[in-house]
């Protein structure tokens, strides 16, 4: 398989590219690295991303940015002025955009795959925005794979906070098991390798 993966230079992205790497082309696509510039949060930095590495079996998304604030910090703001913005504009909207590109650029059966996170259903102080996000992104992809044409598949892996990553987020994941990236990335690889669509691969 040809997969375009975003994010690949990410603590999770490695993992999935040397997971996914064994068995098919990697393309490592990223906002300041890899052989492909993609920016989440500008569709035209998208588009030229997918047109630059072609036609392709597969679309990962290991990358996506949140604001993690006490919800005492937010207040009713416009888009712009709100906490909320930057995931909105790049967990969120970036992997929507992601995905509803990537569209025109998969072979028939190709699959697209998106990350969220154990905030979803497991909440934390101070995470409401991740939280958030991570739902609206699962609602979004378990409602564009009854729509998707020629056979493409959605799914979504929500990790655990990762072990790698434990030096950054420990004071925000008190009491949380953390899971190693190569864990993780083990559901990319049943995401793209499987047949499911509408999934939400939880790694917990």
């Amino acid at each position: 398989m040809r997969i375009l993966l975003v994010g690949a230079s990410g603590t999770l992205g490695r993992a999935v590219a040397a997971e996914l790497g064994q068995r098919h082309e990697v393309i490592a696509a990223g906002r300041h690295s890899g052989s492909v510039q993609i920016d989440l949060t500008d569709v035209d930095s998208i588009r030229k991303g997918l047109q630059q590495a072609g036609e392709l079996d597969a679309v990962i998304s290991a990358a996506g940015k949140v604001s993690f604030a006490p919800l005492a910090d937010f207040k009713p703001a416009l888009y712009g002025d709100s906490l909320h913005t930057l995931g909105i504009a790049d967990k969120l909207l970036g992997q929507v955009n992601l995905a509803l590109a990537a569209r025109d650029h998969l072979r028939d059966g190709g699959s697209i795959t998106l990350t969220t996170g154990i905030l979803s259903e497991q909440p934390i102080v101070a995470g409401t925005s991740a939280s958030l996000v991570n739902g609206a992104v699962e609602a979004f992809a378990r409602a564009a794979a009854i729509e998707l044409p020629r056979g493409l598949r959605i799914n979504v892996v929500s990790p655990n906070v990762l072990v790698e990553a434990m030096d950054s987020y420990a004071p925000f994941f008190r009491g949380f098991e953390p899971v190693t990236a190569a864990r993780a990335a083990l559901a990319f690889s049943r995401s793209v390798e499987g047949a499911q669509t509408g999934q939400v691969y939880k790694v917990f």
